[in-house]
């Protein structure tokens, strides 16, 4: 299978993954993220939970995946690329924690700071690892 294709399935596996992290984390907490709201605001559109969604899933299937194929030879560390998945997802999830916070206040933010980084190390590992599965790369 080829890079970008490899890349897409990758970043639509760990999409999933770090939407499940997340769709727990706001049953646990009994408190809704809205995320989807929160991007949507960000964007512009704040009456459009649609428009926050498909920002939500074309950054995550295509985007980030494709940005990560594009800068991941140039890292000059020889790292593992679940390792290496991790790494390029912590900047996504400042990004997520900047703009995805939406109403979240109080002593809630601590946990959604770190359960959202949780689920974003999820989504970065598991980009590189089926990433490196499909393309036959490994470190």
């Amino acid at each position: 299978m080829n890079r970008a294709v490899s890349a897409l399935v990758a970043g639509a596996v760990g999409t999933m993954v770090m939407s499940a992290a997340l769709a727990i984390f706001e049953v646990q907490t009994r408190y809704a993220i809205g995320i989807f709201g929160a991007i949507a605001r960000f964007v512009r559109m704040p009456d459009s939970l649609f428009l926050g969604f498909v920002v939500y899933a074309l950054v995550g299937i295509v985007a980030w995946p494709l940005l990560f194929v594009s800068l991941k030879p140039y890292v000059p560390l020889d790292l593992d690329p679940a390792v290496a998945g991790m790494l390029f997802a912590v900047p996504l999830w400042i990004a997520f924690a900047i703009v995805g916070r939406g109403d979240v206040t109080g002593a809630i933010v601590v946990l959604f700071v770190g359960f959202t980084l949780l689920a974003h190390l999820a989504y970065g590992f598991v980009l590189g690892a089926v990433y490196a599965s499909l393309a036959d790369e490994h470190a």
